[in-house]
């Protein structure tokens, strides 16, 4: 999904403030990889059970939040912390 213009320019993470950038293609296939082995999870603790087909980016890249049917989901307890991972996306 392209996810640009003026609407991206304005988004940002609610919690910290950073600036939301759309998530590379290539990081959302890694992203969905981890997904399917299981094990990802939401800021809340919830496991993320389904793959994802947009996301994007804090800049400083600590926080993915999901873009569910084009809408991005800029819920705090839905954001997914990038360092749960092991090797960055």
């Amino acid at each position: 999904m392209d996810f640009s213009g003026p609407l991206v320019d304005i988004l940002c993470c609610p919690v910290s403030h950073e600036p939301l950038l759309p998530l590379s293609a290539q990081r959302l296939v890694a992203l969905n990889g981890l997904v399917s082995q299981g094990g990802v999870q939401f800021v809340d603790g919830c496991t993320v059970t389904d793959g994802l087909t947009g996301a994007m980016i804090t800049r400083d890249g600590k926080v993915i939040y999901a873009i569910d049917q084009g809408i991005p989901v800029l819920l705090p307890e839905r954001g997914i912390g990038t360092t749960q991972f092991k090797d960055p996306l």
